[in-house]
Parts: C-alpha cells; sequence; structure tokens
C-alpha cells in the first residue's frame, strides 16, 4: 500500500511538473514579445540605474523562465517516466529541444539582443516550441473524454488514434512508440546541451584571454586580488 501510494505521488509530481514546464515555455515566449510593453514602461522610469536594472530584470527572466522549461523537459523525457506520465509524443519532447536551442542562442550567441539575427531565430524556435505543445497538450494530453466521444460516435476513431498512439502512457503500443521518440530525440537535446556547454566555455576562455597580464583586479567589496 505504502509503494502504491509512493508511486501515486511520484507520478502526480512529476506530471505537473510537465504541465509546468509547458506553462513556462509559453509564458517566456511571451514575455520575450511584448517589447514594446517594456519600452512603454521603461519611460517611467526615472534614475539611469532603474533602467539599467529593469533592462537587465526583462532580459533574465526571459532566459530563466526558459532555462527552467528545458530542465524540467530533460527530466521527463526518460524512458521510465513516459511509460508514467500523461505526455503528448512526439509534441513535449520536439518542443523541449526547440526551447533549448532558443536558449543556447539567447545565452550564447547574442540571441538576447533585439537587433541580431539570432533574437529573431530564438523567438521563432520559441514560437514553434509553443505551437507544438499547445497542439500536444490540447488534442492529445487533454483531448475529448470519454464520455464525449460516447455521444459522438463518429468522432471517436480521431480522438482514440490520438490518444492511444500519441500519448505516452496510454497502451503497450503508445510506450512503445515513446520509446522510439526517445530514442530520436534524447540524443538530440544531449547535442543541443553539448553545443551550449561548449559555447560558453569557449566564451570563458575568449574572457580569460581578454584580462590584462598584469594579475587580477581586486574584488570591489575586498579592495584585494584574492
Amino acid at each position: 500500500m505504502e509503494e502504491s501510494v509512493t508511486k501515486a505521488l511520484e507520478i502526480w509530481t512529476l506530471q505537473n511538473l510537465l504541465n509546468l514546464a509547458i506553462m513556462l515555455g509559453i509564458l517566456a515566449t511571451g514575455l520575450a514579445i511584448i517589447q514594446g510593453y517594456y519600452d512603454a514602461l521603461e519611460k517611467r522610469l526615472s534614475l539611469r540605474v532603474s533602467i539599467e536594472l529593469w533592462r537587465i530584470f526583462t532580459v533574465l527572466l526571459v532566459d530563466l523562465l526558459l532555462a527552467f522549461a528545458v530542465l524540467i523537459g530533460y527530466l521527463v523525457v526518460n524512458p521510465d517516466i513516459m511509460s508514467d506520465v500523461k505526455m503528448a509524443v512526439p509534441f513535449f519532447p520536439a518542443a523541449t529541444i526547440l526551447w533549448a536551442v532558443a536558449l543556447v542562442l539567447r545565452l550564447f550567441h547574442g540571441g538576447q539582443e533585439i537587433a541580431s539575427k539570432n533574437h529573431r531565430r530564438s523567438l521563432y524556435l520559441m514560437l514553434a516550441g509553443c505551437l507544438v505543445n499547445i497542439l500536444g497538450f490540447t488534442f492529445v494530453m487533454e483531448g475529448a473524454s470519454k464520455e464525449y466521444l460516447g455521444t459522438r460516435p463518429m468522432d471517436a476513431p480521431f480522438w482514440l488514434f490520438l490518444k492511444t498512439r500519441l500519448r505516452s502512457n496510454d497502451n503497450l503500443d503508445s510506450i512503445v512508440f515513446s520509446q522510439v521518440v526517445f530514442y530520436v530525440c534524447f540524443p538530440i537535446l544531449l547535442a543541443v546541451l553539448a553545443w551550449g556547454v561548449w559555447s560558453g566555455l569557449k566564451q570563458l576562455a575568449a574572457a580569460q584571454g581578454e584580462q590584462p597580464k598584469q594579475g587580477k583586479k581586486p574584488w570591489p567589496w575586498t579592495g584585494s586580488g584574492d
């Protein structure tokens, strides 16, 4: 009894994390789009320091939300969890990959700068990820109920196909398909994350190479270089 309760609590937690990742990705995309709204609010700020902090906050908030969505996607896109929770495949794994690429572009390739081409590319990738997740969530994860299909038998084949084939935990066939999706999507996701790590290390090495050779500058709060 205790094991079944523990398993049910685990599935409940993971399912809510998956749903949260979808909402965080949509929220991050929405916040990345409304630049005009940010500019209007920025005009209300008078101090230069507050303006700079506002600009940093609006960029950082999008990156943090997107990073959380990608991390949760990495957590739940694995064989055991996919067979336990209600996930739309290949929708959610594909959206996680799109968001991961957008995050790498924003963090390491100038995607935060509105004037850069990578900003538009990252925004398109985020929008594509949102569209994929919205379709998967609406039509697969939360499709028509059995009660509705009982009253509309003509609609049943369409909805049953989506539920029994594209919902990761519905039956044996859907579980097998989710494993195939995992074999395809998980290596791609790892490759994107490895690209991000490589880009970060490359930037770090470039920053270290630009430091003056006479030594480190002292930390402002210590007055020394240690």
